[in-house]
């Protein structure tokens, strides 16, 4: 079961066009401002990643409205882990379960996934909250970083669990992000 004080949430490379030509972009988009949203509510830390900007462009608008003051970590390699950056970064949150969403499912979350998994990180996939241009792409990748030993999740799955118990003002906030 995850928790606030052991989890960060992962957003890779949800950038410029390519954002609004993979599969369901207004479903990917939606799901992940949901998460950024109910995480800020619950003090889950937020790490981003935007692969090669000057030719992919940034951040979506919407999402990076939700991060302000959060800087992402830029890389080339399709893998989060391959950037020292990015690993510095990781580590100093000092979380061992990692809420991962972004795109593309099949190359660059699949291949973060399996090297936060060898690195012995617990990978939530948020299935909800990750695409690829074609479905296709998207399932494949699901699964193969299921077999690799991450676990699976949804938007509204992995909320719930890291609140727990449905009292207080963090369950009203979040009961409304996630009816929206």
């Amino acid at each position: 079961m995850i928790t606030p004080k052991e989890t960060l949430l992962l957003i890779i490379d949800v950038q410029g066009r390519l954002a609004q030509s993979v599969f369901q972009p207004e479903v990917l988009e939606r799901n992940i401002k949901k998460l950024l949203r109910a995480c800020k509510i619950l003090d889950v830390p937020i790490l981003l990643t935007e692969q090669y900007p000057k030719g992919l462009g940034r951040t979506v608008d919407s999402l990076g409205e939700l991060m302000p003051g959060t800087l992402p970590v830029e890389k080339i390699s399709f893998s989060c882990c391959g950037t020292p950056e990015f690993m510095r970064q990781l580590r100093s949150f000092n979380r061992n379960d990692i809420l991962v969403a972004g795109m593309e499912t099949h190359v660059c979350v699949y291949q973060t996934a399996v090297e936060l998994l060898d690195f012995g990180y617990n990978v939530h996939l948020v299935t909800d909250c990750v695409s690829s241009r074609t479905e296709e792409n998207k399932l494949l990748g699901i699964r193969c970083i299921e077999k690799a030993g991450a676990s699976l999740t949804s938007t509204e799955m992995a909320l719930f669990e890291l609140l727990r118990v449905a009292e207080g003002e963090r369950f009203k906030a979040i009961s409304n992000i996630v009816k929206e």
